[in-house]
C-alpha cells in the first residue's frame, strides 16, 4: 500500500477512535454508578445552589446554612401565583403523607421571587393556608438579595406586567438538596406525588 494511503488510513482510524472516546464520554457522564440513565452525577462542583441572604417568615435573617443537616426541597415561586404554586405546595403536601414518618427529615424551602410583594408577613399569611404542608420555611429579601439565590439556583423569573395587576414569569423546578447543602436531583412540578416520593425514598437511600 503506498505510503499515503497508509497515512490516510491511519489518520482515519484515530479520528474514529477519538470519537468513540468522546461518545463514551457524553454516555458515561449520563449515568451514575449504577448504570441508570439521566441520573444526576455529583463532579465535586454543584450544578445549582449556592450562598443566599434571605429573610424568613418570621423576620429572621437566613443563609444557605439554613440546608445543612436537613433534606430540602427548594423552588422558587409567588404568593399572588394563581396556578403552579399552589398546585406545587398541595402535591408536595401528597409527597409528605405518602413518606410517613420519613417525612420529618425533609424541609419544604419556598423562596419568592416578588420581593415587592412578599414581606415576611405576606409569606407567612400564604404558607399557613390548609391544604399546604406543614412547616414550609418562607423566604424573601431584597431584589438584589433574591436575584443572588435565583442565580445560584440558575431559576428564572421575570416581572410581566405593571401596576398592581403584574404577575411573575418563573421556572417550575424542585430541586433537592441533600443534608449537606448540595445538589442532588430535581423534581419536575407535573410529577405526581406517588414517583416523586418514590424519587425522594431512593435519593434519601443514597445518601
Amino acid at each position: 500500500m503506498p505510503r499515503r494511503s497508509i497515512l490516510l488510513f491511519a489518520g482515519a482510524c484515530i479520528a474514529i477512535a477519538a470519537a468513540l472516546a468522546i461518545v463514551a464520554v457524553i454516555v458515561t457522564t449520563g449515568r451514575d454508578a449504577s448504570g441508570a440513565p439521566g441520573a444526576v452525577i455529583s463532579t465535586g462542583q454543584p450544578s445549582v445552589g449556592g450562598p443566599f441572604q434571605l429573610t424568613d417568615q418570621n423576620g429572621r435573617a437566613v443563609d444557605q446554612t439554613l440546608l445543612n443537616g436537613k433534606w430540602s426541597l427548594v423552588f422558587f415561586g409567588f404568593t399572588y401565583c394563581p396556578d403552579f404554586c399552589p398546585t406545587t405546595l398541595a402535591t408536595l403536601k401528597a409527597v409528605q403523607d405518602r413518606l410517613g414518618a420519613q417525612a420529618d427529615d425533609i424541609q419544604i424551602v419556598f423562596i419568592s421571587v416578588d420581593p415587592e410583594r412578599d414581606t415576611p408577613q405576606a409569606l407567612k399569611d400564604y404558607l399557613s393556608s390548609e391544604g399546604f404542608p406543614r412547616g414550609v420555611i418562607g423566604l424573601t429579601g431584597t431584589p438584589a438579595q433574591v436575584k443572588q439565590a435565583a442565580d445560584a439556583y440558575r431559576a428564572y423569573y421575570q416581572k410581566v406586567g405593571e401596576g398592581e395587576a403584574y404577575t411573575m414569569n418563573h421556572s417550575l423546578t424542585v430541586y433537592l438538596m441533600g443534608p449537606d447543602g448540595q445538589f442532588r436531583t430535581a423534581i419536575a412540578h407535573d410529577l405526581d406525588p406517588d414517583r416523586s416520593a418514590d424519587v425522594l425514598r431512593k435519593a434519601m437511600a443514597r445518601g
